[in-house]
């Protein structure tokens, strides 16, 4: 006759797990916060970076056009070229060249004057979050009624601009000697 005790059949006891495991599952999930954590914040940080390089080249773009705008004007459409100059324009500069102006559009067209800039260079000098400084080199090709041609001439313009609403306009310029 068989014993009781061999007709038993053992149930497997649940096993707790060892302090390795739990270190290692402590360790493991630590790791993949930690992991998370630096991936976010290197994704926040390139984010920022990519909207300040925007916003530096927004501005750096105004200036440019800005300085174009000044250096090319013809006396057949002068004009629609101060009209442009002024549409880009705000603050103390707008209303110093808006008095200036009619004046300007006279002597262009009475010397039947034409300007044409190409800009060599610029950078940013400083910027802020609603306005920049920069730095304008352009070459000036000149020609009016008495003198048909004349040599490029390089002038070096610095351009203040600032953001007005959602746009960006030419805040202030000056030559630079």
């Amino acid at each position: 006759m068989p014993s009781d005790a061999a007709t038993e059949v053992s149930t497997p006891t649940p096993s707790k797990p060892t302090s390795t495991t739990r270190r290692a599952i402590l360790f493991g999930s630590v790791f993949v916060a930690v992991l998370a954590a630096l991936l976010g914040w290197s994704e926040f940080h390139l984010v920022q970076s990519h909207k300040a390089q925007a916003h530096r080249s927004q501005f750096l773009q105004v200036a440019r056009q800005g300085a174009l705008n000044l250096t090319t004007i013809d006396w057949q459409h002068a004009d629609a070229d101060v009209h442009r100059i002024l549409d880009g324009a705000t603050g103390e500069f707008y209303d110093d060249f808006a008095k200036r102006s009619q004046p300007f559009i006279d002597v262009v067209k009475q010397a039947k004057a034409k300007t044409v800039g190409t800009v060599i260079e610029a950078g940013l000098e400083s910027d802020t979050a609603d306005s920049a400084r920069a730095l304008v080199a352009l070459s000036v090709l000149t020609s009016s009624a008495d003198e048909p041609s004349q040599s490029p001439h390089e002038w070096r313009m610095r351009i203040d601009v600032q953001k007005v609403g959602d746009q960006v306009k030419v805040s202030n310029v000056g030559f630079v000697p």
